[in-house]
């Protein structure tokens, strides 16, 4: 949908949008939420932010100086849009760095391969490895495969494209590979691990991600073939002929530190009562993580911005947290997981938490809006859909569990959480890859995210809503 449409949609629709509602979404907080909504959709600093970040420090890897150069960066950022209680928290991180690597098939066949390393995987002999592939249709054909079949060769896994979607739903059975597959053909004594790109594009140009360690150990050295090269390995083992793969990687980890920074604009009336807007500093090394994730942090601190300029400061504090290390995994609880971090260091502050929400799918546009357990058709639900409603965002009856990475650490906490859920269909042709770069921003959809994002604050910011008490009740336990 058009910017100009969009708005025209906005102006029309919100005519009906100012009947009287019961609860604390009065008509008077409507109608703010309404003009936020349209300021925000007309002009706002998400675009400034993602921009200057991607372009002033590139790639920025969890630990890594482009990371920690960031957070100082977005730190002065925070402080010079009128955010107060601006800090760092820093913990330790294990960095990982990818080095050189290669993947060719040698013998019969000959040719070079274009793949990438996968997070945290390590390093191979100096002179790579070599040896024959064994290829797997799923993780459950490799779980089944006797030991003898895996040991020495190079375990192959191809679970098919990964299909475009809305919601993005094809990313979970396929990034379970990237994450435990290593360690599985580990314990069966295979040399290395290959899978196809996590990734729903067709491009010669793989996807990255994470590898998992296994008590506290790294596993093999994994890779990801782009989906041309994949499509190409599963021909010539189709072929029914014995194909060998050379893999060469120099990755290696390194102890560092990584941080969240976060910022405040105070509530008017209950500054103690908090609202958590999430997204992630860090990104790979791939791209310039402008999709992944700074387009989220960009939504989000242009979305409490326009708040603040609205004129007037909601009751509940407005909190921006850029949490650091959200793309690796870690060898022990002691390192990393910058929402964890966050989650432990507020403590008992906790139960004033009213509310967090994640941006962290792209800067395509909003197309749908969940609620905590309870809310579903409360009056709330009702006037958030006057308000978001205008700018094509529907209410969901699904209920919002997870949060994302980040904020998810505070759910188990008793922290309620909301989603804006994001169109995904071509978020996975990107993420990533070196294709995550500024240029894949649509500016016109990335305002739109921040119109819903500051539209929906409002009406939580300036109200006494209270999520947690709309849960519904524990079933009774059966008397026995």
């Amino acid at each position: 949908m058009s910017l100009r449409l969009l708005t025209a949609s906005a102006l029309a629709l919100g005519l009906v949008a100012f009947a009287p509602l019961a609860s604390a979404q009065d008509a008077a907080t409507v109608e703010r939420a309404i003009a936020i909504r349209d300021a925000a959709l007309r002009s706002n600093i998400a675009l400034d932010y993602v921009t200057q970040l991607t372009t002033r420090f590139g790639a920025r890897p969890a630990g890594s100086k482009a990371e920690q150069d960031a957070a100082a960066w977005a730190a002065d950022y925070l402080r010079a849009h009128g955010f107060q209680n601006v800090r760092i928290e820093e913990f330790p991180l294990v960095g990982w760095e990818r080095g050189e690597s290669s993947a060719a098939i040698v013998g019969d066949h000959a040719q070079a391969l274009v793949a990438a390393a996968l997070g945290h995987s390590p390093a191979t002999p100096a002179g790579g490895v070599e040896a024959e592939i064994v290829r797997f249709a799923s993780m459950e054909d490799l779980q089944a495969a006797p030991d003898a079949a895996v040991r020495g060769k190079i375990v192959y896994v191809d679970l098919g494209q990964m299909h475009p979607m809305q919601d993005g739903s094809g990313y979970g059975p396929q990034t379970r590979v990237r994450g435990a597959g290593p360690g599985v053909a580990a314990a069966k004594g295979a040399a290395a691990f290959v899978m196809r790109s996590v990734g729903s594009d067709e491009d010669r140009m793989p996807h990255t991600g994470t590898t998992r360690y296994v008590d506290g150990k790294p596993t093999i050295p994994a890779f990801a073939l782009s989906a041309p090269d994949a499509d190409q390995v599963s021909r010539l083992v189709a072929l029914g002929e014995p194909v060998r793969m050379r893999l060469t990687s120099t990755a290696h980890t390194y102890e560092t530190h990584s941080q969240n920074v976060i910022g405040d604009l105070p509530g008017a009336s209950r500054p103690d009562e908090i609202i958590v807007l999430g997204s992630h500093m860090d990104s790979w090394d791939l791209g310039t993580g402008a999709i992944d994730d700074g387009a989220g942090g960009a939504i989000t601190v242009a979305a409490a911005k326009a708040i603040a300029d609205s004129g007037r400061r909601p009751a509940r504090t407005l909190r921006v947290i850029f949490y650091g290390s959200e793309e690796v995994a870690q060898p022990t609880p002691r390192t990393g997981n910058g929402g964890g971090v966050y989650a432990r260091n507020q403590g008992a502050a906790l139960d004033k938490h009213i509310i967090a929400g994640e941006s962290d799918f792209g800067a395509d546009r909003v197309y749908a809006l969940r609620l905590p357990a309870g809310a579903q058709g409360s009056d709330f639900q009702k006037a958030a859909t006057r308000v978001l409603y205008p700018i094509g965002v529907l209410a969901s009856d699904r209920v919002e569990t997870e949060g994302g990475v980040d904020v998810g650490p505070m759910g188990p906490l008793g922290v309620p959480f909301f989603g804006l859920a994001q169109d995904g269909t071509r978020y996975f042709d990107l993420h990533h890859t070196a294709n995550d770069t500024l240029d894949k921003i649509d500016p016109a959809q990335l305002s739109q995210n921040v119109a819903a994002w500051a539209g929906l604050l409002w009406l939580i910011a300036d109200s006494d809503v209270d999520f947690r008490a709309m849960r519904p009740a524990a079933p009774a336990t059966p008397a026995r």
